[in-house]
């Protein structure tokens, strides 16, 4: 298999970093999508999706775990599709009340149009996409209740946030003081068990220098965990920038308000940073120029 070769029922959708990567599977006898994106990409999801099946139904929509930013586009699909809904069993509770605090959605300020399920999944799941065999692996740290896709045959990982070409997706629930460093490194340490020759992770392009990738995922991962207001920083920058993505320009007035109102900031800054509002504020811009990943122009905060 080549750098960017894959089998011939797969596509992958990818997208920037405010929709997760899509990955479309078109069996002889069903169709299935893995993760459907932000809420406000939807319109553009259903394109994307819709000129990939060629005019097949959608007939499975598959979450690796439900960040807003991975099942953002389920309602939608769901509507125009009548798929075939399964979701990480650890969050069917929470989806079936449709508990935002607990889906996070609350504590990110972010974005999810309510959705239904069919079915779940769990580590230890086999699943037929595109007419392979795929088994399902636990994948905590990013977030308790992810899961991630491995196909043997083929040696192709869907990693989710789990495992990036750079890196992996904020620790989560360490900002709330539970415990993520030790579950990241156990799904690295899963992975790096496996015979993966493919990546294809939530963000960013598929890849195949997994050895590297991992190396590189272990010692950022040492260096959070060395220290954990590392990590709540980087999410409160991460957090701001996904916002930013979302919007284009939120005016430099506002940011204050718009990162103590979220409580997972909030709680990130109590347990860990320690920051008045001003400050973390000016601070969280800071990194985010430093990291040129926005501009200020005009007294506004601008998205790069």
């Amino acid at each position: 298999m080549s750098a960017i070769s894959l089998p011939p029922t797969m596509r992958v959708l990818e997208r920037g970093w405010l929709s997760s990567n899509n990955i479309l599977f078109l069996g002889s006898a069903q169709t299935a999508l893995v993760d459907s994106g932000y809420l406000t990409h939807a319109p553009q999801t259903l394109a994307l999706v819709a000129h990939g099946l060629q005019g097949r139904p959608l007939d499975r929509l598959l979450n690796t775990h439900l960040h807003s930013d991975h099942c953002g586009g389920n309602a939608a699909l769901q509507q125009a599709y009548g798929c075939r809904t399964s979701i990480p069993a650890g969050q069917a509770e929470q989806v079936r009340g449709w508990d935002r605090d607990a889906l996070s959605y609350t504590g990110t300020g972010q974005q999810c149009a309510p959705f239904t399920f069919d079915d779940t999944l769990q580590a230890g799941d086999w699943l037929t996409l595109g007419d392979l065999q795929w088994q399902v692996l636990a994948a905590a740290g990013h977030d308790p209740h992810s899961l991630v896709f491995y196909c043997p045959r083929h040696g192709i990982l869907i990693s989710a946030d789990a495992l990036w070409e750079s890196g992996f997706g904020v620790i989560f629930p360490e900002l709330d003081g539970e415990s993520g460093f030790a579950e990241a490194r156990a799904t690295l340490e899963l992975i790096a068990s496996l015979d993966v020759q493919l990546v294809i992770p939530g963000h960013g392009s598929p890849f195949t220098g997994v050895g590297a990738a991992l190396e590189t995922a272990f010692a950022r991962l040492a260096y959070l965990a060395a220290d954990p207001q590392r990590n709540a920083g980087n999410a409160i920058k991460v957090l701001l920038k996904f916002l930013l993505l979302e919007r284009q320009q939120i005016r430099l007035t506002e940011v204050e308000q718009m990162l103590t109102s979220l409580p997972l900031v909030e709680a990130a800054n109590r347990r860990y940073l320690r920051r008045s509002g001003v400050d973390l504020a000016e601070w969280t811009v800071a990194q985010l120029l430093r990291a040129g990943a926005a501009e200020v122009r005009d007294g506004c905060l601008l998205n790069r």
